[in-house]
């Protein structure tokens, strides 16, 4: 082979590699995947530290390939290697502890079972960062001014890495044939951030005790989140529903169910005591639901009650009058006749 092939198989590297852990830095740090890779081997505690550990050493690395030259592009070069060449360790040893796992090495995308080809690809990575050492030329130089060699060098290097990355075949394969939502995996910070910009999480807000949950599960196309709350004078579960994927207006729920009867008093924002018939679209709006409510209630005694049970969460009941033993009878202050029966509902709204 010519010296200026060699040299340019060489150079090519720099600016390749850099890209590469940059993709790789953007999805571990991003991403929300805990069970591949390095995560296996590791107590849960510290999977997420872990990855996003490992994210910024592969940006720094990338940033060395790019822009390092002398002593200290050839730290940046080695650690790259050192990088590659430990991670195929670490695949070998997760491999063993869980067959199913995937590498991780770009986050979620990396779900396939470590296979060979995974391990080839991190072997030849570590090959090709030491190929960089003694170079001049730094990983931006060679990408600013490109020659036709470092062209058809980096289509076949490509190539290469196509037929041996796993994350290609799924990626092509979610883009052809859609996800079923039961399957599609969802992080908690976006389920939080879809409820609390929605109308159904507004008009329900007033009602909460807290703004954490107590509660929160997956099942099928959706995420349950439960709340504390206080609704005309009683205690309440909120629950919210939200739907993963989805159009953004159809993708909350919420129904609020009476602690100690456990009939549901509320159901998306829609003040109700009749059986829902049909899909939730028919149901007044939230906001709606929220105007109609608020025309039939003491605001003055709803608010009392709601700031005694923020002051006492625990062990003040509805109706119990602060620093007093006595319970106002039915019909009194405290209660009226609809509140003291826990079996019945709001009127209709």
């Amino acid at each position: 082979m010519a010296p200026e092939t060699v040299d340019a198989v060489r150079q090519v590297q720099l600016p390749l590699l850099a890209a590469l852990l940059l993709l790789g830095a953007a999805a571990k740090t991003l991403s929300r995947s805990e069970g591949s890779g390095l995560a296996v081997l590791l107590p849960s505690r510290l999977r997420r530290p872990a990855a996003f550990g490992t994210g910024v050493l592969e940006l720094a690395l990338a940033v060395g390939l790019l822009v390092l030259t002398g002593p200290w592009g050839t730290v940046a070069r080695l650690g790259t290697a050192a990088l590659f060449g430990g991670s195929v360790v670490v695949l070998v040893l997760a491999r063993r502890r869980d067959p199913e796992a995937g590498c991780g090495c770009f986050g979620g995308l990396s779900r396939t079972p470590i296979g060979w080809r995974t391990l080839v690809r991190a072997g030849l990575l570590a090959a090709a960062a030491l190929a960089t050492l003694g170079l001049a030329p730094t990983g931006w130089q060679v990408a600013a001014a490109p020659t036709a060699a470092h062209g058809w060098v980096l289509g076949v290097e490509l190539l290469l890495l196509a037929l041996l990355s796993p994350e290609l075949r799924d990626v092509a394969a979610r883009a052809l044939a859609s996800e079923p939502c039961e399957l599609r995996e969802t992080s908690q910070r976006r389920t939080r951030a879809r409820l609390r910009s929605s109308d159904v999480w507004r008009t329900n807000r007033p009602v909460l005790l807290a703004d954490e949950p107590e509660d929160e599960w997956r099942h099928g196309c959706w995420r349950f989140q439960r709340f504390d709350g206080m609704r005309h004078g009683r205690r309440v579960d909120v629950v919210f529903a939200v739907r993963v994927g989805g159009r953004r207006r159809t993708a909350v729920r919420a129904v609020l169910v009476d602690r100690e009867s456990g009939a549901v008093s509320a159901s998306f924002g829609a003040v109700t005591r009749r059986e829902l018939v049909g899909p939730p679209r028919r149901l007044r709006s939230p906001v709606e639901a929220a105007r109609r409510d608020a025309a039939r209630i003491d605001a003055e005694r709803a608010a009392e009650t709601l700031r005694a049970a923020r002051e006492h969460p625990a062990g003040h009941e509805p109706g119990e009058r602060q620093g007093t033993a006595e319970v106002p009878a039915q019909g009194g202050g405290g209660h009226d006749a609809r509140d003291s029966d826990p079996g019945r509902q709001p009127a209709g709204g």
